[in-house]
């Protein structure tokens, strides 16, 4: 089910949260949470039933496990040893599905074979609910993970507004707030604060990702086809996909955060705006903030992280992001995405000890040499998005080709025509502006970049229901003009826009990160 669907909207989420909200006022609190369990297993069964079965099964064993890690019964070799059991168990499964048809086809491709591929069908959210029971288990082994009810632990996993695409939770994070009464009783100001949070989120999507990513499929296609691709259209693609592949997913991250603040829980941000970043250390901090926190924590400090000099420091960086881009799919582009951005992460850290070498202050860059990192950070960005999204490595280096090659402002008549005929051209057409395809597309890229440089993102818009909702203080720093209010102003804003978002659920499309 997706949440940019009429069923979610219409019918499963008023069911979900009427149900929640009476059995909380009867002080039914338990009854409550097993409600939301089964709702969120309605909501992941609805795409495929038969894969209830493989999350319930996940869920057990590693309930299971996580005890007898919390209780550490037999002493810490047992722990270990029971540790290395059940994450071996999770990542044969993860591997299974994900990466069973990747590994066969390689080996009959270097080896010569005809092994036939395996049919798998990869279910969906089996990275998500996969990495959050490892860290689960891991937090568990180290004494983080104190409190075992079957109950919340099966909605700590099942939870549907993080279930299919994250964000990645950690169990001490979640059990306190699912512990608290002042959840189950309906609240005007957190439901109306999350209300908008998700309404902003689906507007992201449905307007601004789905809206743009009829720039995007026409390029990218073309590389795969090997088709003629000139310098306008090939960056025209690719800055395309770069701005739906943030809008979408960072939309889904904002639809997840509101559903939950709907119901007085408060979910990890995933997303500060990344392209504002003046360098990819920033990036990483800024982008799917959780999966970065998860690859630190379980990954990159377990290789050992910044302990073992500097070679071992770069050696476990690179790793850490060439882990990180297969674990974003089966595919040699995924590879070659995290390689780069581990190569990039090895440069960052370089050159950053350079510059603390020479006596400058990093924490204290020029308006200038901000403005020129950051733009250089973007177009590594672009760069790393091409792999990302190309069906196979030939389609990416020609891409990537065509985007390198001598400057022309002119589209290719096919590519002209896409933008001419393009949803975003008719709301051009319904402002009185007519303009021809290039500057159109031009107009509609550069505005897209002003959003993401300038304008505040939602947790900025929201930031003051989101802290106190979190339990800490609002430290904004932006005006009253900028910050949400329960005002006429906002709800003009929100029914404008949640109108635009309904008329565009007429052709649902899935997130782009479903099929991680």
């Amino acid at each position: 089910m997706l949440f940019n669907s009429y069923i979610f909207l219409f019918l499963f989420l008023p069911i979900a949260l009427g149900m929640f909200f009476l059995l909380g006022r009867f002080q039914r609190y338990q009854t409550a949470i097993f409600s939301l369990v089964v709702m969120s297993l309605v909501f992941y069964g609805w795409w495929n039933p038969i894969y209830l079965s493989l999350i319930l099964a996940s869920m057990i064993f590693n309930y299971l496990v996580g005890i007898r890690l919390g209780r550490r019964a037999r002493g810490e070799a047992y722990a270990r040893g029971l540790l290395a059991f059940g994450l071996t168990v999770d990542l044969l499964l993860l591997g299974y599905f994900k990466y069973a048809k990747f590994f066969v086809a390689n080996l009959n491709s270097i080896a010569g074979l005809d092994y036939p591929l395996p049919a798998i069908v990869l279910p969906l959210g089996i990275s998500f609910f996969t990495f959050t029971q490892i860290a689960y288990l891991v937090d568990s082994y180290r004494g983080e993970a104190r409190e075992y009810n079957p109950l919340h632990y099966a909605l700590f996993v099942t939870y549907f507004p993080h279930l299919i695409a994250g964000p990645v939770l950690h169990h001490k994070e979640m059990m306190p707030q699912f512990a608290k009464p002042s959840i189950y009783a309906f609240n005007t100001k957190s439901f109306t604060a999350g209300t908008t949070y998700f309404l902003i989120g689906l507007f992201k999507k449905v307007v601004i990702a789905d809206g743009v990513s009829g720039f995007a499929n026409p390029v990218f296609a073309a590389a795969t086809n090997v088709g003629a691709i000139g310098f306008a259209d090939a960056w025209g693609g690719a800055l395309a996909y770069t701005f739906q592949l943030y809008f979408d997913f960072s939309g889904y991250s904002d639809m997840a955060v509101g559903l939950a603040m709907m119901m007085g829980i408060c979910l990890p941000l995933n997303f500060d705006s990344p392209y504002k970043a003046a360098n990819i250390i920033e990036f990483w901090r800024r982008w799917h903030m959780t999966l970065s926190r998860f690859l630190r924590d379980y990954l990159y400090f377990a290789l050992g992280g910044n302990r073992h000099g500097e070679f071992r420091r770069y050696v476990n960086l690179f790793l850490t992001m060439l882990l990180g881009g297969l674990w974003h799919g089966a595919g040699w582009t995924f590879i070659a995405w995290g390689a780069l951005h581990g190569a990039y992460l090895m440069v960052n850290h370089a050159w950053h000890g350079v510059r603390r070498r020479l006596g400058q202050d990093l924490a204290r860059p020029s308006p200038v040499g901000r403005l020129i990192a950051r733009m250089l950070t973007f177009i590594a960005v672009v760069i790393g998005w091409v792999f990302f999204r190309a069906h196979d490595i030939e389609s990416a280096v020609r891409l990537l080709q065509a985007m390198f090659s001598p400057p022309s402002l002119s589209l290719s008549s096919e590519y002209a025509q896409v933008v001419s005929q393009s949803k975003c051209a008719q709301w051009i057409a319904l402002l009185g502006l007519p303009l021809p395809a290039p500057a159109m597309l031009l107009t509609i890229l550069v505005g897209l970049l002003g959003v993401v440089w300038v304008w505040p993102n939602t947790q900025e818009l929201m930031n003051r229901d989101y802290r106190e909702l979190d339990g800490r203080v609002d430290a904004t720093n932006l005006g009253r003009r900028t910050q949400w209010r329960p005002n006429w102003a906002w709800l003009g804003i929100l029914l404008v826009a949640s109108g635009w978002s309904l008329l565009g659920l007429s052709s649902v499309s899935e997130f782009l990160y479903f099929q991680f």
